[in-house]
């Protein structure tokens, strides 16, 4: 038996979000953490506090659970670039979560740099924090989870298989070509998902972020520490009523071994004043 999967430092994780939940991907490129629809939901990715069985998503080159080589948000927004530099070649996996309309999206755009490169990616769905299992089936093209309440819907030209309670595939991407991969929450009785162009949410997202970003004034030494602190806020700021959550997080330990771990995904009058 394999050994299971470590998660990650808290400090390496990366957080993209829609201003009403957030995911945090990892620097081996596995999202870890991830509450839909809202902050406050239960995770459907938990191995942060756990391992791989409590859900998560990994999309990196094949056989490797190395790092990213580079990391950055994409200039003054909340688009997640990660960079993989491999014997055949690099990749780059860019992830987000444009701004929300109806449901919360999720979409990972892998983008062939140079060469080509095999990737694989795996998906765990654990709703309510790894508890549940869902049932998976299909829906023409798209891979969908439901569980009670909850559905997941997963559209991709890339087609995964499903075994051991997970769903994986191999593909190569050479450079030049984007792999678009787009998860979305719908509650469980809607039939059909609510689709999204990758590319055009990427482009919306852009805008969205750069346009927010231009209305503040400050221009002193700091810039730029100022406006990715900003953009954090902002990502954390529940947008139907102006909360701003402690943090997207729950159960973390304080320190080491202590008995605190509060949940951090409400807004803390005392923090937010």
């Amino acid at each position: 038996m394999g050994v299971s999967r470590v998660p990650g430092r808290i400090e390496d994780y990366a957080m993209i979000g829609d201003m009403q939940t957030a995911a945090l991907v990892g620097r081996d490129g596995s999202i870890d953490w991830a509450c839909l629809p809202d902050f406050d939901s239960a995770a459907c990715f938990a191995a942060l506090l756990g391992d791989e069985q409590n859900g998560c998503w990994t999309l990196r080159p094949d056989g490797t659970d190395a790092p990213a080589d580079r990391r950055r948000y994409r200039g003054q927004t909340l688009v997640l670039e990660q960079e993989w530099d491999t014997d055949t070649g690099s990749v780059r996996v860019i992830d987000f979560m444009p701004p929300r309309g109806s449901m919360p999206h999720v979409v990972r755009i892998v983008e062939g740099l140079r060469g080509t490169v095999r990737m694989n990616t795996t998906l765990r769905i654990r709703f309510d924090y790894g508890h549940v299992v869902p049932w998976v089936h299909r829906s023409g093209s798209e891979l969908v989870a439901i569980a009670g309440p909850d559905s997941i819907w997963l559209s991709s030209p890339v087609h995964l298989q499903g075994h051991n309670l997970t769903h994986d595939t191999t593909f190569t991407v050479t450079e030049g070509q984007r792999v678009p991969f787009v998860m979305t929450w719908h509650p469980s009785q809607v039939e059909e998902s609510d689709h999204l162009d990758a590319e055009k949410a990427l482009s919306r997202t852009e805008r969205f972020w750069e346009r927010w970003v231009d209305q503040c004034t400050y221009d002193g030494p700091y810039r730029e520490a100022v406006v990715r602190s900003l953009i954090t806020l902002k990502a954390l700021t529940y947008q139907p009523t102006g909360g701003i959550v402690a943090a997207p997080t729950t159960s973390l330990p304080e320190e080491i071994g202590g008995v605190r771990n509060w949940d951090y995904r409400y807004c803390w009058l005392r923090d937010a004043t």
